[in-house]
């Protein structure tokens, strides 16, 4: 799977920086064989202007071959949602941490935090407290999907880190969250 994905972008970047595309570059198919991602048609030539600058931007899934960060693709979704006081994770987000665990077995040399949020009601040391058992309940259902624990690290950041500022309970939901973080992101 790395290999493809690292001959995905090779080809990619040949394919964007030469003017006229070689035969090798115009029998060449790549095909996607990640999870329930549809094969691939073979590479069809762009159209191209006079001095051979194409006319057609190359398409996202060419350009973007890292799962991660295809919006199209539920590795993108990065925020695991909690009820107050609660660290339980919730059935709607169950296939995003299902999603992530897969990955991550699927990539043994990947590692990723988990960063616990609580909202702002509560003590300092509650909610660093509900922040690191959310960021851990993650991590246990990952690990029970497949997940290695030296893949995953916890944190939590209590109330210090909010995504929405606002005193009112959808901005306090926002808040209530376990995000998930790969390197490089």
């Amino acid at each position: 799977m790395k290999r493809l994905v690292i001959a995905t972008a090779l080809v990619s970047i040949l394919a964007a920086c030469s003017s006229t595309p070689s035969k090798e570059q115009d029998a060449a198919s790549v095909e996607d064989r990640g999870a329930g991602a549809p094969a691939t048609a073979p590479a069809q030539k762009p159209p191209a202007q006079a001095g051979g600058v194409t006319t057609q931007p190359l398409k996202p899934s060419v350009v973007s071959s890292n799962p991660l960060k295809d919006p199209a693709n539920i590795l993108s979704k990065r925020s695991i949602y909690f009820e107050l006081d609660s660290n339980v994770v919730k059935e709607e987000f169950k296939p995003v941490v299902a999603a992530h665990a897969r990955y991550l077995q699927q990539n043994r040399g990947v590692k990723m935090t988990i960063q616990g949020h609580a909202d702002e009601r509560g003590s300092r040391e509650y909610n660093l407290a509900l922040g690191q058992r959310r960021a851990d309940a993650v991590k246990q259902a990952m690990q029970l999907l497949g997940a290695q624990a030296d893949q995953i690290e916890t944190i939590s950041f209590g109330e210090e880190k909010p995504k929405a500022t606002g005193k009112d309970e959808a901005s306090w939901a926002e808040n209530r969250r376990a995000d998930l973080a790969y390197p490089n992101d």
